[in-house]
């Protein structure tokens, strides 16, 4: 359970976070089975996006979000319109959660002329104003800022929207994160700064790290609030994200969530992530998996039966699918792009 959380909670088994799950309450059929879908579409999305990537269709780095799906998931559950989303390159599932077509993301992996950002973006740096997504960033930190920028923005238009920035634990220890917290308190910026805390950055476990290991205090010097959260729950995760968003929107100033979360996969596909055992990973799909515990509470409740999650488990393989057949078909981007969405033109 979040720290600070009240209420009636039903306690999850204690898990390697240090972290209790979150609330099931406030919950309902049709809201579980939207959340049970929309973290299953992005955990096949990304399943079939390491697959194309083993077969050379997609250049570059990839960073799967297998294991962290919840956490794009329940943040986007309480977002209003126009607020804003930008995080590092570990992206693809927020996008998905965003709202945007799986069809331009996975050819926007491929370089393809269909993608979001026309080819040009690639996995770590696609965009779509149209979703409110601002990136998708490969510099290390670096969308902590640019996410305070929008929130300076927010505020100077008094529009009433709040910036979501996301961004990991190795990122955490960068300069620039808390040249930003120190603007944010101070000006009193609406945002909201998701840490998707996975215990291991690029590769050396957050023990070896940092310091201080309970990121959320990490705002405490500047005065912003923080709390821990079970990012391997979707409740707990959109209950903490409520919260913070009613805290940034009503003037009072930024506000930290840490998500305890874990991924399967390493750093990036290039990663065979020896710093940890087949066995600790295993543990974790066992017993804290993000989908399998929505699974359980639908089943508990009598919401959905083995074959009613199928059929979404099968439409929403359908979707990836053809995602992935509209980028393998999709043309490269013109050379004469390169010189296009260089320059802002000028209003006349």
């Amino acid at each position: 359970m979040a720290r600070g959380q009240s209420g009636s909670a039903v306690k999850r088994k204690k898990n390697d976070t240090g972290v209790n799950g979150g609330v099931e309450g406030g919950m309902d059929k049709d809201t579980l089975l939207s959340f049970y879908r929309d973290m299953l579409m992005i955990r096949r999305f990304e399943e079939r996006a390491g697959q194309l990537y083993g077969m050379g269709l997609i250049g570059g780095f990839c960073h799967l979000y297998i294991g962290q799906e919840a956490i794009a998931v329940g943040v986007q559950a309480i977002k209003t319109p126009g607020d804003q989303v930008i995080t590092g390159y570990r992206d693809h599932g927020h996008m998905l959660a965003c709202g945007m077509d799986p069809k331009e993301v996975m050819a926007e992996l491929t370089g393809r002329a269909g993608g979001s950002s026309k080819g040009k973006g690639g996995s770590m740096h696609m965009f779509s104003t149209a979703a409110d997504f601002y990136g998708g960033h490969g510099i290390v930190g670096a969308q902590v800022s640019l996410g305070t920028g929008l929130a300076l923005a927010n505020k100077y238009r008094a529009n009433g929207k709040v910036a979501f920035a996301y961004f990991g634990d190795g990122a955490a220890n960068q300069g620039q994160v808390y040249e930003s917290f120190n603007m944010a308190e101070l000006w009193s910026l609406p945002i909201v700064y998701v840490i998707e805390n996975n215990q291991y950055a690029m590769g050396t476990s957050i023990e070896r790290a940092s310091s201080e290991t309970h990121l959320y205090k990490r705002g405490q010097s500047f005065r912003i609030p923080g709390e821990e959260v079970d990012g391997m729950d979707v409740l707990a995760v959109r209950d903490a994200a409520a919260r913070a968003a009613e805290h940034a929107r009503s003037g009072q100033g930024p506000y930290i969530l840490e998500m305890k979360t874990y991924r399967y996969r390493g750093h990036s596909m290039s990663d065979p992530a020896k710093y940890r055992t087949r066995e600790e990973v295993d543990e974790v799909r066992k017993t804290r998996d993000p989908i399998d515990h929505l699974q359980e509470l639908l089943e508990k409740n009598g919401w959905a039966d083995e074959a009613a999650l199928k059929a979404i488990d099968a439409e929403v393989k359908r979707i990836v699918a053809d995602a992935a057949e509209f980028a393998r078909t999709s043309p490269e981007p013109e050379p004469s792009e390169l010189y296009t969405d260089v320059y802002l033109e000028a209003a006349q």
